[in-house]
């Protein structure tokens, strides 16, 4: 029986699958340096029969689907195995993104965020669950079925590892302008072993702020820039309540607080007792799936600039876009993409996976807005993401390589073969 075998062989091949995710985790991919973790993809996807290629960034931060990069792209790349490329049936992309946050305070992680520990069933350190147990997941799914039933990947499959996912996009993007792209795509980001359809739109801003400088003796005669900041920060967060109580997206009716504001950042001053003449705001920007990136900028822009008139503001604030420009996007439930991933989870476990909506955005975007292609989220369960001690359960790796197998078989099966049959 298919099931059992499927089972047998993802179990008996889970320790190769968390040795390839500690070596990844074991690379420090934040943004820019990436590549240590490429290289360990690259070499694990020709284990497994890809024949891998790197794609560069190339001059994708000039398209308008793109997000504003913190630097030039330089020789930063992407990295695609494919394998089957000239079969006939449908073709699939499974997407994850190597580029992970940087660990801060790591003096308050339990271990070293950037060397891996197994802790009661999990694997801690940064990027463990957001998302590079997403690479072990499909690695193990596809070495199980070729070991189950060789040949049973019978169509074009291919495995993208991207960067800036974090903050732009832009690696996703640069793949599909280069012709990355497929019947459909599922990105293995990590989702409790549910289905995730939709996200948020996010945009990320820098807001300069410039006060008045003194000697802090006559600081009740100056203006602070810092001062200044937080009155527009108070007033972005008044938004952010208007935006939640105003919009009527039925997609994220369960999430408390779907359209969050995060200030991720305000530099100012650069001595104790002066008045910082300037401040720099980092923001980012929740916003419903019915506006663009331009207008969430607009909207934002006529809050800021209210609130400095409003304040009498010794100049006016300086607003720039500044990472992601990411519109919402959904995918509808009942898709043939979600009911097949639905349909492949109940085999493999027995029960329908949930739906999982969250305040946040992904690369599926990218597919369902720029390019029409349908794509969907499924991975394993993480906690701590972007926070300390972030880690996966290593159980749910297991479980979602299962389920992938199961999905996988069928996907390549011909029609009235038995698809889906234990």
């Amino acid at each position: 029986m298919f099931a059992t075998q499927i089972r047998d062989a993802v179990l008996g091949r889970s320790e190769w699958a968390f040795d390839y995710l500690e070596r990844l985790v074991a690379a420090p991919t934040t943004a820019g340096r990436e590549q240590g973790g490429l290289d360990v993809f690259a070499a694990t996807l020709v284990e497994l029969g890809f024949a891998v290629q790197d794609i560069p960034l190339g001059d994708v931060a000039g398209d308008p689907r793109a997000g504003v990069p913190a630097g030039p792209a330089l020789d930063r790349s992407v990295c695609v195995g494919r394998r089957g490329m000239g079969a006939d049936g449908p073709s699939l992309l499974l997407n994850g993104h190597m580029d992970v946050v940087p660990a801060e305070s790591p003096e308050l992680w339990t271990s070293p965020p950037f060397f891996p520990q197994r802790r009661d069933g999990r694997l801690y350190g940064r990027g463990a669950g957001d998302m590079k147990c997403g690479f072990a997941m499909g690695a193990l799914a596809v070495a199980a079925l070729d070991a189950v039933e060789p040949g049973a990947i019978s169509g074009p499959l291919s495995f993208l590892a991207v960067v800036e996912e974090e903050n732009t996009g832009n690696g996703t993007l640069a793949a599909a302008r280069a012709g990355v792209l497929a019947d459909a795509v599922l990105l293995l980001e990590p989702t409790g072993l549910g289905v995730m359809l939709a996200g948020i739109g996010v945009l990320w801003l820098e807001i300069t702020l410039t006060g008045r400088a003194a000697h802090a003796q006559a600081a009740h005669q100056a203006v602070n820039a810092v001062d200044l900041a937080y009155q527009v920060i108070d007033a972005l967060r008044g938004w952010q309540q208007w935006i939640g109580a105003t919009t009527d997206d039925p997609v994220f009716a369960g999430v408390e607080s779907p359209y969050n504001l995060n200030v991720g950042g305000l530099d100012a001053g650069d001595w104790t007792s002066s008045v910082p003449a300037t401040a720099r705001l980092r923001v980012r920007v929740g916003f419903p799936r019915a506006w663009s990136p331009e207008e969430a900028e607009r909207r934002a822009v006529e809050v800021i600039e209210r609130t400095a008139a409003a304040g009498a503001f010794p100049a006016p604030p300086t607003v720039r876009s500044s990472g992601l420009r990411a519109p919402g996007y959904s995918l509808a439930q009942g898709h043939p993409l979600d009911e097949a991933v639905r349909a492949a989870h109940e085999q493999a476990h027995g029960t329908r996976p949930d739906t999982v909506v969250m305040g946040s955005t992904t690369d599926a975007r990218t597919y369902l807005n720029h390019f029409g292609v349908p794509a969907l989220c499924y991975g394993p369960d993480a906690a701590g993401m972007h926070g300390v001690d972030e880690s996966v359960g290593l159980q749910s790796i297991v479980d979602g390589a299962i389920t992938l197998a199961h999905f996988l078989r069928t996907y390549y099966r011909p029609a009235g073969d038995g698809a889906g049959g234990s």
